[in-house]
């Protein structure tokens, strides 16, 4: 066992304790960015003057009537920037654009003494537009060729060549929608003057460090002249990776200019209309199966919406396409990814980066394709499990498959499936307009970055004199607890209890070139890097009680605070101990750093192993739909995952109920609407309140939800041997979608394949089931075929289907 996985006896970690800002969070004392400006004297408050068209170039902006605006200090514009004009890391992304590429996009902003001074101020300010075309949806983008950025491709074997062989070949397309962050707190950000004129940003990002670089990038001077700081994030969930970098060097430049603290903060209506969203994509499919349901190759490509910019969509994408398998063997397959260029907002990481949109394909391959072979979907999902020594399609070898067959075998027993579906199948036959299914599906998600270089952390740690301890780190907390497993980390490493060991804030002035916390890495590369400091400070202790308990430096124990030594009873209490190192002139903080190794990827030609581990989890099911409505409701949910050796168990559960309900209301309720018509409001974001964008609520959780942690998973070479847990549980919900895809298919004849938009609103469910009543996908389209589908298949259009059905493309036999 490796050092950095081996757990001590009665450690911290694998404690049940609860979120370390808990009773904060609940009683409204928890400080978020935004509270920060009534304590800060003279704070100016920006609004921003956002663009009435999808596509439109600026020909003429008179900022001089908003100075009439009692109140209005400044307005800032193109003009002002000392540096470069760009928000992004890509050059693509101008802060002060001279063509506005998406409805709502921000030309400038108003800075005032009040909030209703500069919102009043921006309805002043004149600006002139020469409308342009514009690319709404991807359709659209994929109709006229809108793409920008890398497309790669994903190969192993000869697709055709294993669709020729495969005895059974289906082809279709599939497209799911987008999603929107709604994070509790919107996008914020507080920036003051220092003395010296140096900038103290406080910013509600999930990437300190690369909003430190935009800002110093935006302003014209070195990133040590920039400072910034999260003190948490009330939600981020992938939204404030890349998004809070513009808003943070928009408030750094007004307070450079004005010599004041400047505070911005977005509203609800425009965070929705200006920050980016979960990316939607449209697949199209060709697959081949052998006669006993396994699956021989895939030939697919994937289109993702992007949005205006770049952003973070060619890594999404690629990891997208690293996760079209999910934990499936496919011999040959080929699947190439392009990004689409809309005049939308820019979109971005969200929960999952791609994993989830690429799993979704197969998944609905498997869910379509089972009836038309006669196998049962569950069953034919299990036919086709990795098995260890076999590797993914980018050359990743599978060293852990025995774990997703005990979580799957552990599922099926614990949630009596064998026994549940009989009661179902009755159910079913005795209500005619209501139906009921259970699906069980598999989620097999790669932990690390893509990017081999953002997979390093690190940290600084201070113990006290009075045996008090002070932990920074590069992690960043938005709720998803991962200040709360660091507190247990450094308790575990220094042998000390929880109560003595507090976090900081995050700041740049710290710990420096952090990476994002993203990618579910947060606790594996923070977690290593501050059991290191720590670990250099016990070493150094251990010398010190070795003198004073007369034992060898590595017979020394230290445990609950208490400091012992192999064969004497003597002991050294831990605040003792440090009192006594410091006299001694014993340096009593330290640096760490971990870099997580044996990943090497290499992106021009997608091969390698590009992940530390795979995270491993199965959910079941079991949904009921109405007939007449397509409303229908989640009655029991059933989930084993593998965390590994938990650091800290009750945030992990919550993490895995929430990650679930979060993919179950992107697959099932959130339905992003923009204008697509020809009219003056084209581009605009329909769905632009809480009003009008379903979220899950209680009424949709489900009536009965069972989580349980894999036993005896024990992951080596990971801090304390725990496992990743913030993004893979999201894929889980799944099995919602798939158990209404059954339900629906209830209704109609044995062996009724099912296409089922995505998000299966009420509605979709409703065309869905209709069509399986009709027996619309049972007859024509539908049929198993002998041999691969014709190459031009391939270059068909997107099918065009009535408003009401506009998501539901239909799979097509060859």
């Amino acid at each position: 066992m490796s050092q950095l996985s081996e757990r001590p006896d009665s450690a911290v970690v694998g404690q049940t304790v609860r979120h370390e800002s808990a009773a904060l969070h609940v009683t409204g004392r928890a400080l978020y960015t935004d509270d920060l400006h009534p304590r800060t004297k003279d704070v100016l408050h920006a609004w921003p003057v956002q663009a009435p068209h999808a596509h439109a170039r600026v020909t003429d902006l008179r900022a001089q009537p908003a100075y009439a605006v009692p109140g209005v200090v400044r307005v800032l514009t193109a003009q002002d920037v000392p540096g470069l004009n760009d928000a992004g890391t890509k050059h693509d992304e101008p802060l002060f654009p001279s063509e506005v590429c998406f409805h709502g996009h921000a030309v400038c902003w108003v800075l005032a003494e009040t909030l209703e001074a500069a919102r009043r101020g921006a309805l002043a300010v004149e600006v002139d537009y020469e409308p342009l075309p514009s690319v709404i949806t991807l359709v659209e983008a994929i109709e006229a060729g809108s793409f920008q950025g890398a497309q790669p491709t994903v190969a192993r074997g000869d697709a055709r060549v294993g669709l020729e062989r495969s005895s059974h070949v289906f082809h279709g397309e599939v497209e799911m929608a987008g999603q929107e962050h709604f994070y509790l707190e919107t996008q914020a950000a507080l920036a003051v003057v220092e003395d010296d004129g140096r900038l103290f940003v406080q910013s509600s990002t999930q990437h300190p460090s690369e909003t430190q670089e935009i800002v110093a990038q935006v302003l014209g001077v070195h990133n040590h002249e920039v400072t910034v700081q999260c003190l948490r994030m009330g939600g981020g969930f992938g939204g404030k990776e890349m998004q809070p970098h513009g808003y943070a060097a928009i408030a750094a430049l007004g307070a450079r200019l004005t010599g004041r603290p400047v505070r911005l903060r977005l509203n609800r209506t425009q965070d929705l209309t200006m920050s980016g969203k979960r990316h939607g994509f449209h697949a199209r499919w060709r697959v081949g199966f052998d006669d006993d349901g396994h699956l021989q190759a895939l030939e697919a490509t994937l289109t993702s919406d992007g949005g205006w910019s770049l952003d973070l969509s060619e890594p999404v994408l690629a990891r997208a396409l690293c996760h079209v398998d999910n934990n499936y063997f496919i011999p040959d397959i080929r699947v190439t990814g392009r990004v689409a260029r809309t005049h939308k907002t820019s979109q971005t990481a969200f929960r999952g980066f791609g994993g989830p949109q690429g799993m979704l394909v197969i998944e609905d391959i498997l869910g379509r394709c089972a009836p038309l072979l006669g196998i049962e979907a569950h069953e034919l999902r299990r036919r086709n499990f990795y098995e260890d020594g076999q590797s993914t399609p980018y050359g990743q070898v599978i060293t852990q498959a025995e774990r997703l067959h005990r979580a799957w075998d552990q599922v099926a027993a614990d949630a009596d499936l064998d026994g549940r579906r009989s009661a179902i199948s009755q159910f079913n036959a005795t209500h005619e307009h209501v139906k009921r299914a259970v699906a069980m599906t598999p989620v097999k998600f790669g932990i690390s970055f893509n990017l081999t270089a953002f997979n390093q952390a690190g940290a600084l740690v201070h113990v006290y004199k009075d045996g008090s301890v002070l932990v920074n780190h590069g992690g960043t907390e938005m709720g998803q607890g991962l200040h709360t497993k660091m507190l247990q980390v450094a308790a575990t490493a220094l042998g000390v209890p929880l109560a003595n060991v507090r976090l900081a804030p995050t700041r740049t002035d710290k710990v420096p070139n952090t990476s994002a916390t993203a990618a579910s890495s947060g606790a594996d590369l923070n977690g290593g890097a501050v059991k290191d400091a720590c670990e250099q400070i016990r070493g150094r202790l251990a010398l010190v009680a070795a003198q004073r308990l007369g034992v060898p430096a590595p017979d020394v124990r230290f445990l609950d605070g208490v400091v012992t030594g192999l064969g004497t009873d003597e002991s050294l209490a831990w605040a003792d101990l440090v009192h006594s190192a410091y006299f001694a002139r014993t340096q009593l903080f330290s640096a760490g750093y971990y870099r997580t190794e044996g990943l090497h990827w290499d992106s021009t030609v997608m091969r390698g192993s590009p992940f530390k581990y795979f995270a491993h989890g199965v959910a079941a099911t079991e949904v009921e739909v109405d007939g007449f409505t397509g409303a229908h409701r989640t009655l029991r949910v059933d989930i084993v995952h593998d965390v590994g050796d938990s650091l800290s168990p009750l945030v992990d559960i919550g993490q895995i109920e929430g990650a679930f309900v979060q993919g179950a209301g992107w697959l099932t309720l959130e339905d992003l609407r923009w204008d697509t018509s020809d009219g003056e409001h084209r581009g605009r974001l329909a769905t632009a309140s809480a009003s009008t964008y379903k979220l899950p609520s209680f009424s949709e959780m489900p009536e009965v939800l069972n989580v349980s942690l894999l036993a005896r998973a024990h992951e080596e070479g990971a801090v304390y041997g725990s496992k990743a847990v913030g993004e893979p549980p999201l894929m889980l919900a799944f099995a919602v979608r798939e158990a209404l895809r059954q339900a629906c298919a209830a209704f109609g004849p044995q062996g009724t394949s099912v296409d089922l938009a995505s998000p299966a609103t009420p509605e979709a469910v409703f065309w869905a089931l209709e069509g399986a009543r009709s027996g619309h996908d049972r007859d024509g389209d539908v049929e198993p075929c002998e041999g691969p589908t014709p190459p031009e298949a391939d270059q068909a259009s997107p099918q065009r289907l009535p408003e009401s059905e506009a998501a539901l493309h239909h799979l097509s036999g060859a």
